[in-house]
């Protein structure tokens, strides 16, 4: 997508970007033949976010992961459609169920991480309350912006909070960019193929870095 986005205006390269739509078509229809039993992973992974003791985590994860089990189930209807065995299927409708639903998992992913982030700086204050000023260390003194309320020492506690927490900052990263896709397609605020193209790619090189090293991955 985001090839066939850069190269659609150049005069010379008509048949490379139909080729290249070509392959993001087909591409698509085989993702959705893959995704067929991530349906069950979705329902297993909710089950077992219930028994998290803490309630916030709890409840954004498993809406997530059921909101996402729904996703799969209309995007297996969608490749029903895009491969002939359901040919009558109304293609937007599910599209737009689809999108709503994958939209509102990413959604409960963004309002975990946020959780995560504010209870790490609360955390971080109550760190630095407990703290005599003759017994600080390095880590310490870089939290001691939290004297000054204003957003720009906000802004350096939130940066040197991520800094310390790989896998949460990977995490929102990958949810902000997955946004782009779902934001563009409900009309909530266009872009156009590029961003969307730009942001799958940054968010599947994240996803295979999570996938490379497990430790990356923010723990449910």
């Amino acid at each position: 997508m985001l090839l066939s986005y850069l190269l659609e205006h150049k005069a010379d390269k008509e048949k490379l970007v139909m080729k290249l739509k070509q392959l993001e078509s087909s591409m698509s229809s085989g993702r959705k033949m893959f995704r067929l039993g991530n349906t069950v992973h979705a329902l297993v992974a909710a089950r077992r976010t219930t028994q998290l003791p803490d309630v916030v985590p709890r409840f954004c994860l498993t809406t997530s992961n059921l909101t996402r089990a729904l996703y799969f189930i209309c995007d297996a209807v969608l490749w029903l459609r895009s491969v002939g065995l359901q040919p009558d299927i109304d293609k937007q409708k599910w599209r737009n169920w689809a999108t709503k639903c994958y939209y509102s998992s990413l959604l409960m992913n963004l309002a975990r991480d946020w959780y995560e982030i504010s209870w790490r700086l609360e955390q971080a204050v109550q760190k630095k309350k407990t703290k005599e000023n003759s017994s600080w260390d390095k880590e310490d003194q870089e939290l001691n912006c939290l004297k000054c309320d204003s957003l720009p020492s906000f802004l350096l506690l939130l940066f040197q909070i991520l800094k310390r927490h790989p896998p949460l900052l990977l995490d929102m990263v990958k949810n902000l960019c997955d946004l782009s896709s779902p934001l563009d397609t409900l009309g909530i605020y266009k872009t156009n193929p590029g961003v969307i193209g730009f942001c799958g790619l940054i968010s599947s090189l994240v996803g295979i870095l999570m996938l490379a090293s497990p430790h990356l991955k923010l723990k449910q």
